[in-house]
């Protein structure tokens, strides 16, 4: 006689798997991003923190077109991305993650902000880079990478990997654009400054991204083999 079959009990939902070749392509981006970056790192220390000659050309440049209403428009994202604004805009969205449930959202993106947070300031107050003579922001010679454009980069990038979506990229670019030109507009840093914080940025993001997606990618492949074992 046989037995009845039994229904079988309902499984844990299965976590998405990132596909391999979208985490190899960000982590070899992340990798040429951090080569880049030492890379003009060495260039910078070999004259003594001193500015290159295309930081010079580039600073007079911004100066000589300096008038009132583009001084408006570089002091936004200088203020916005400023600690006060970064930490609001911080607190927001990780705020809005957890609203809808989206913990792993929510920890990407605090995790990816305190990262890049943790390695440019201390490394720009060790470095001591000067800013230039006719910076109207910051005054403290902590120059070299431009925390600003780094934070922007990562935010930008983070989300932007995230929701995948076109117009968030759009945004994010706009925003990371216009923040590379106002800090040196306003002479708060020097050309290097800025690219050295894009490449901080984007190493910052995309590393981190490939550990959250790798770490979530063990976690699916465990629950799938628990879901294809056969029972006791």
């Amino acid at each position: 006689m046989t037995s009845e079959p039994t229904s079988a009990e309902p499984l844990p939902p299965v976590e998405r798997v990132e596909p391999d070749s979208s985490r190899m392509i960000t982590l070899v981006v992340g990798i040429a991003a951090t080569v880049a970056f030492a890379i003009l790192r060495f260039v910078v220390a070999l004259d003594e923190q001193k500015p290159l000659g295309v930081d010079v050309w580039w600073n007079d440049l911004m100066v000589a077109s300096r008038n009132d209403f583009w001084l408006v428009m570089a002091w936004i994202p200088g203020w916005g991305g400023g600690i006060l604004g970064m930490i609001i805009t911080a607190i927001v969205i990780v705020g809005l993650f957890l609203l809808r449930r989206r913990w792993w959202d929510a920890a990407h993106f605090a995790i990816a902000l305190a990262v890049v947070v943790a390695i440019g300031a201390p490394m720009a107050a060790l470095i001591a880079r000067v800013r230039p003579e006719s910076s109207l922001a910051e005054q403290v010679a902590t120059s070299f990478p431009s925390g600003h454009t780094a934070v922007a980069a990562t935010v930008a990038i983070t989300l932007g990997l995230i929701f995948k979506r076109w117009w968030v990229w759009v945004l994010g670019a706009v925003w990371v654009v216009w923040m590379v030109w106002s800090r040196t507009y306003l002479s708060a840093h020097w050309l290097s400054d800025v690219i050295a914080g894009l490449l901080e940025g984007i190493a910052v993001a995309t590393l981190v991204w490939y550990a959250v997606e790798a770490f979530r990618d063990r976690r699916a492949r465990k629950h799938q083999g628990v879901q294809i074992s056969p029972p006791a």
